[in-house]
Parts: structure tokens; sequence; C-alpha cells
């Protein structure tokens, strides 16, 4: 065996390449580089890679493109998205923890939904994903999260939000007063500010607030600037809230839009999440009168089960509509028949509103003339025979207002408390960012 030195190895390598083409060989071509997939961040043990940042940066562009929104610098856009992606894994992260799952079956009938809501089967919704190039995959994955989104806002927030009578009588106050009378259309910047920032981090997030506005009021498209500075989850929307009564926004924004007029907007506003911009897009005025149809109805159940089948349960509510028919005594009828608890009261429900009942139920209503009865119904809780007693119109101003404004304090309050749950989940998490490593 031989041993050679550096020397003697490098010599030999030369005079084989330049031997090489006298034997006929000649050198391949150089190919392509291949750009190798790196990590850009770290969220606890979890890791997102500039392939999945890109995929995310690809999707936002098609969606800017589609909505007519400027384009933000990609670099802009690009630190966005990932700082949202970190968000959704620390989220994400906190949910599997804590045993939260969203199985495949329940994944499914979710997208069945999607697709029955755009007038489509889902082989359809998938062909028209793929067509703007979002893999399947992907979207499954996407809704899989916006459903443990979900799940855990109703568990960490909306199951302890506690409305009282007081609250719901003072926002009802403040809207006889003249507040909560108009509607307004929104737009919305934010940018956060972490839990427990030092002075100096506060001063850095300001500075990137107060950047944003400057261009704003320079005439940069808002929606542009929205891309690219705020943090919300509108952001890829161009921050649009959307139209909102001043009670259903949160008590900041709402003292501040109701001295703007369209096209206004507001000065920094600070709130415990971060710095906001908002922009007044259009305003119009008053609430009605709210008058709608209500029915008194009453009915009789039968309940489907292993027992009693479908025909049967039909073929027991025909036998009781002829003995209806034939002058039979339908309280009396009801209280030895029906299989629910109006059965006590000769099956009477009461006075219904547009909206109290299941669909099946309603339209069944709906249809029927004041003394007449129907043929048996079908709906999730059985066969129903259904007669309508009477009908009025009923101003429920009162009633649905005051429905309304519990509804709007737990929006608010569950707005307000998810994002700062988000935001407090997002800074207790190890985050390392290789944005810029090369």
């Amino acid at each position: 065996m031989f041993l050679l030195n550096n020397f003697s190895v490098r010599r030999m390598t030369l005079m084989a390449v330049l031997l090489l083409p006298a034997l006929g060989w000649t050198q391949p071509k150089p190919r392509p580089i291949t750009t190798i997939d790196r990590i850009v961040a770290v969220i606890n043990d979890e890791v997102i890679t500039r392939n999945d940042l890109n995929e995310r940066i690809n999707r936002a562009i098609s969606q800017l493109a589609r909505s007519g929104t400027p384009m933000p610098p990609r670099a802009d856009l690009e630190r966005q998205l990932l700082e949202r992606m970190i968000t959704d894994r620390a989220v994400t992260q906190f949910a599997k923890e804590n045993g939260m799952r969203v199985d495949d079956v329940e994944l499914d009938r979710a997208i069945d939904r999607i697709a029955q809501d755009n007038q489509m089967i889902t082989a359809q919704l998938r062909l028209v994903l793929e067509k703007d190039g979002v893999p399947f995959a992907k979207f499954r994955e996407d809704i899989r999260g916006e459903i443990l989104m979900a799940r855990l806002r109703e568990r960490e927030i909306t199951d302890k939000i506690v409305v009282t009578d007081s609250e719901i009588d003072n926002l009802l106050a403040t809207a006889q007063q003249g507040a909560g009378t108009d509607e307004f259309n929104v737009s919305h910047i934010l940018v956060r500010v972490p839990e427990n920032a030092g002075p100096e981090q506060i001063q850095v997030r300001q500075a990137r607030a107060e950047q944003a506005l400057t261009q704003l009021k320079s005439g940069t498209d808002f929606r542009q600037v929205a891309a690219s500075y705020s943090e919300a989850p509108d952001a890829l929307q161009g921050g649009l809230m959307g139209w909102r009564e001043d009670v259903r926004l949160p008590t900041l924004f709402a003292e501040a839009v109701r001295g703007m007029k369209p096209g206004d907007l507001s000065g920094l506003l600070r709130s415990p999440n971060g710095f906001h911009i908002l922009k007044l897009n259009e305003r119009r005025g008053g609430q009605q009168p709210i008058v709608v149809q209500q029915t008194n109805v009453r009915h009789i159940l039968i309940k489907v089960s292993e027992v009693v089948s479908e025909n049967e349960g039909r073929n027991r509510l025909r036998n009781l509509k002829e003995r209806l028919d034939n002058k039979g005594d339908f309280s009396q009828i009801a209280r030895a028949n029906s299989e629910d608890t109006s059965a006590a009261k000769g099956g009477d429900l009461g006075w219904i509103s547009p909206g109290d009942t299941v669909p099946e139920f309603e339209r069944a209503m709906d249809a029927l003339k004041p003394g007449e009865i129907s043929e048996p119904v079908r709906s999730p809780f059985g066969w129903h025979l259904i007669q309508v007693v009477e009908r009025r119109a009923s101003d429920m101003t009162s009633e649905r207002r005051r429905l309304a404004a519990r509804q709007t304090l737990r929006e608010r309050k569950g707005d307000e408390s998810f994002q700062e749950w988000v935001r407090r989940t997002r800074d207790l998490a190890y985050v390392e960012i290789r944005l810029d490593e090369r």
C-alpha cells in the first residue's frame, strides 16, 4: 500500500483532468441549483421552514390579488406572515397539550358543510381550490385549525363570560342617549405590544404604528398598509371589520368613531393589546322598530326510536289527524298522545317568532292558515301535527334589542379577552426567529 501526500493527490487529479478530453470525455453541463429547505423559526419543540413560509406567502399574494389589495413590500409581508404562523403554532400546541383534537370524521363533516354552503359537493370544492393553487390537504389542515381555535375560544373565554342585567341596562341606556343608533363600516390596523413589555419595547412598537399612520396620511392605500403592518386576524382582508353598531365595537373604538366622518383616520389608540389605527369608511343611522309576525301554534309530537319506526310514527299521526278532521279536540288528543313537555298544555307552544323553531317546523307552520292542521311533518325531533291558532304583528323592538345587547356584550367581552389570551399564549412560548440567517 502506498501512502500519498496531498501534493501527489492534487497532481494526479490535475493529470486526470488534462487527459480526460483526449479520451472522449466532456464536462457535463452544470446542474440547476436546488434550494435546500431551512428553519426560519423555532416555537417550543416545533419548527417553521422556509418552504412552509413560502407556501403561506404565495397563498397570501393570491388572496391579496383576488381582493384587489395593493401588494405590500415582500419583506414586510414575509415578517407579518411569519409572526402569524408563530402565534398559530403556539396556540395549536397549547390545544394539543390540553388534549384537544379534531378527528377526521368531524373535519369531513365541516368541509361537507362548507361545500354545501357554496352550492357544491366536496369533490367540486376540491377542484376549485386546487385550480386556485390551494392544495386540498393544506385546506383541510387550515379548517382543522379553525375548528380547534373556535373550541379553544369557547373553553378558555366564552364559557367564562358573564353578562349581567345591569350591564344590559347600561348599554341600552347609552343607546337611548344618542349612542348606539348609528352603524359604522370600519377598517383597523393593530400593532401588538407583548405582555410585560418594557419601555424600550413599547417605544419600538409605537414607532412602528406611527410609521403606518404616516404612510396612511401620505395617501397609501389602507388595505396595503394593513397587510404590511397589522397583526390583527383581518390584516389580509385589508383590515376590514365591516358594518358594526357602535355598541358592538370595543369601547375604545366606539368612542373614537363617533366623532369621525367617512374617510377620516383616527390617531394612535392604545389598548392592552397594543396600538390601533381606525379608518371610518361609511356610517349610517338609526335603528327602525323591529316588527315581526308571530304565530300562536300547537302541535302533537311522536318521537322516532328503536321501538317506534319512521313509518309507525307517521301512521300514528295520520290516524290522529283523521280524528281531528272529524271534530276531535286537539288539546285532549295532544295531552293523550304527544311526547314532549307541551303535552300537559294540550300541545300549546305559545307565540313563536321567526327563527325560534327548527327550519322544517317553521316552513310547515308558515304554510298553514289559522285553524288549519298540517299533514305529518318530519323534524329532527320526530313527526309533528301542527295547528296554527292565530297570527299577529308584534313590535319586538324591546325584546330583540335586549337580546341583541346581551349578545353584543358577550361578543365584545369575548373578542377582547380572546385576543388578550392569544397574545399571552404567544408571549409564553419559546420563540427563536432565524429569518435573516443564510
